[in-house]
């Protein structure tokens, strides 16, 4: 019996651990939040926490409504007034009257090459045939051209065997005076610009692309304007991307006006009608930029005839300016030759003069087209266009 009661005891205390153990179990175990109350739209803001951007409000006394300072409502509300765009200032160009002795500095140093050449020869004790033959040689480098040389040449021997003694001074003197000579200094190299007509007087710029004739148009614009002229532009070479731009913008800066039309537009109505607009005006000079003519195309070089012949439909040309790049020495003379066909040129304007030691191609071109050199290009500045004296030239070559 007792063994009974001692297994029931022991049964009951064993039931009891295991449900304690569950209950405990239970109780570990996490219930889920419930779930969010709706918010109280009618409920005050809440107040700013620990971090929030919050300021302790400060104890100021109240004011009443005589001692603030309100708008004055006779006041007229401020109105803000945009400016016009200011008008480009207007450049004034740097007088035309001894430019090329200003820059010859720069034109001396890469045409000192061929004076000093011919100084140093020339001062040789023993002027034989061989030393002739070097003078030759350093003339014709220099695209002197095969006659002048000769000529020249020539003239230095008869001189020099005159002369006797053959100083410094009296060398450099004997052949300044022969290169000046050799450039004719009785060239009229006058830009004309002043019409016979009542009428202003028309330039016709024209040359091979790539010599920089539209930059010497704008730049020719600033001698004029610099001169006391009042100038039109005529945009005429419609075929080149941006070329009407560009000589606007030249014109903008002293002010001269350009007439232009659509690109790839009739180069001689364009002309036509900077004539006409420039006589409505009482213009001085009308400066008309054609296209870029490569001498080998003989349509395109037809087509610069017919600008011509329209133009003169208002009053004949008093200029027609050739541009050729002094660098490409020989090769300019063929583009002279092919334009003068063409048109009836009237002066020639040498470009890059200061980048070659070939300066010769002034007496080359001067002696094929017959007409004289009348302004040539010393550098890429705005007033580096030069009216072209031949003692100033000569200078520059044989120094001091």
């Amino acid at each position: 019996m007792e063994t009974i009661i001692l297994a029931v005891v022991i049964a009951v205390v064993v039931i009891g651990a295991l449900g304690g153990l569950v209950v405990g179990s239970r109780k570990r175990k996490q219930l889920p939040p419930p779930p969010p109350a709706a918010p109280d739209i009618t409920a005050p803001p809440a107040e700013p926490h620990v971090g929030d951007e919050a300021e302790t409000p400060r104890e100021e006394p109240r004011r009443t409504i005589e001692e603030v300072d309100l708008p004055d409502g006779s006041a007229a509300p401020s109105v803000v007034v945009e400016e016009p765009p200011a008008a480009p200032q207007i450049e004034i160009p740097e007088p035309t009257a001894g430019r090329l002795v200003r820059l010859r500095t720069r034109l001396s140093r890469s045409q000192n090459a061929l004076g000093k050449g011919l100084l140093t020869l020339l001062s040789r004790e023993h002027l034989d045939d061989e030393t002739w033959e070097e003078i030759e040689d350093t003339l014709l480098v220099a695209d002197v051209g095969v006659q002048p040389t000769q000529e020249l040449v020539e003239r230095l021997r008869e001189r020099v065997k005159v002369l006797g003694t053959r100083t410094p001074d009296e060398l450099r003197g004997l052949l300044r005076e022969e290169l000046i000579q050799l450039l004719v200094p009785e060239f009229d190299r006058a830009v004309k610009t002043d019409s016979p007509l009542d009428t202003p007087g028309i330039v016709m710029v024209v040359g091979v692309n790539g010599t920089g004739k539209t930059t010497t148009t704008g730049k020719l614009a600033r001698v004029l304007v610099a001169d006391g002229k009042n100038v039109v532009l005529g945009a005429a070479d419609t075929f080149r991307a941006a070329a009407a731009d560009q000589l606007q913008t030249w014109g903008e800066r002293v002010g001269a006006r350009t007439v232009r039309g659509p690109e790839g537009g009739d180069p001689a109505s364009i002309a036509f009608d900077a004539v006409k607009e420039g006589i409505e005006e009482g213009a001085d000079v009308v400066l008309i930029d054609t296209a870029g003519r490569l001498h080998t195309k003989t349509g395109l070089m037809d087509e610069l005839g017919k600008v011509k012949r329209v133009v003169e439909k208002h009053a004949p040309l008093d200029e027609v300016l050739l541009v050729l790049d002094a660098t490409t020495g020989q090769n300019g003379l063929v583009q002279a030759r092919v334009f003068a066909e063409v048109v009836e040129i009237t002066g020639i304007v040498l470009t890059k003069l200061d980048g070659t030691a070939k300066g010769g191609i002034v007496v080359a071109v001067q002696r094929e087209l017959g007409v004289p050199v009348k302004l040539v290009g010393l550098g890429e500045g705005a007033d580096d266009l030069a009216p072209f004296e031949p003692e100033a030239f000569v200078d520059a070559l044989i120094g001091d």
